[in-house]
């Protein structure tokens, strides 16, 4: 029988409670599975169809599947939608967005079953911010006015509808922002909660020292290519919103 394509082109989400987000593991090898999250819900989308009707997320503690149509979102088989779709999530592959473990006293990393979950904290000192998180729609005509030798020294890269700026004098534009400990752009005020977790993650994520791990408050990062960024221009900015606005 011919798979019908209906079928194929439809697109689900899901919430679940922060406070369940331990029961994700099961899932943390479902890499197309892109996750964001507020202080109390994990929203999740990217399901294929068979996933959407399996056993693992069936026995999710919680869970609330949804099928997307026309910005709303809408209970599977439901007549009338449950409510409208978020906007200005910062998504990220599950198997990233997941808080790591590690042994908190192997500095090798491997042979002992003791572990600890990632967790930043309020730091206790301040440190210079050389990057910049900010909403695209919010710049795209700001960018335009400013003279290139504000720009020169930046590099950039787009993470979801935002971008991403990185080095310094960082640009006067509403966001939020990071310091550099090691390889980690860690948000501002914050820091790791043990000290020397930093060149442990190092070691474990990036020891070829080729990317920048971004950071949330709740442990959870996003690991980005150092090559993928590119030198921050008017002309750059204005072919990328662009390309956006055909995609």
């Amino acid at each position: 029988m011919a798979e019908d394509s209906s079928e194929r082109l439809k697109e689900f989400w899901a919430e679940i409670p922060r406070k369940d987000e331990y029961s994700l593991g099961s899932i943390r090898d479902w890499k197309n599975i892109q996750i964001a999250g507020d202080d109390e819900i994990i929203w999740l989308k990217g399901f294929t169809v068979e996933q959407a009707v399996s056993s693992e997320l069936k026995q999710l503690p919680n869970f609330i599947l949804y099928e997307l149509k026309n910005g709303l979102l809408f209970r599977r088989n439901a007549l009338v939608p449950s409510k409208k779709v978020r906007t200005a999530l910062l998504w990220t592959s599950i198997d990233k967005a997941l808080k790591l473990t590690f042994p908190p006293s192997n500095h090798n990393l491997f042979g002992i079953d003791e572990k600890i979950a990632v967790h930043l904290k309020k730091g206790e000192n301040e440190y210079p911010a050389v990057a910049l998180l900010c909403s695209i729609d919010e710049i795209k005509n700001k960018i335009a006015e400013l003279p290139n030798f504000k720009l020169e020294k930046l590099e950039w890269i787009i993470v979801d509808d935002k971008a991403l700026f990185l080095g310094t004098p960082l640009l006067g534009f509403p966001g939020k922002t990071y310091w550099m400990k090691d390889d980690h752009l860690l948000p501002s005020g914050f820091d790791f909660e043990f000290k020397n977790l930093s060149s442990l993650l190092q070691k474990k994520y990036n020891k070829d020292s080729d990317k920048w791990l971004l950071w949330n408050e709740d442990g959870s990062y996003l690991s980005i290519n150092k090559e993928d960024f590119r030198k921050l221009s008017v002309s750059s900015f204005r072919l990328t919103q662009k390309a956006r606005e055909w995609i």
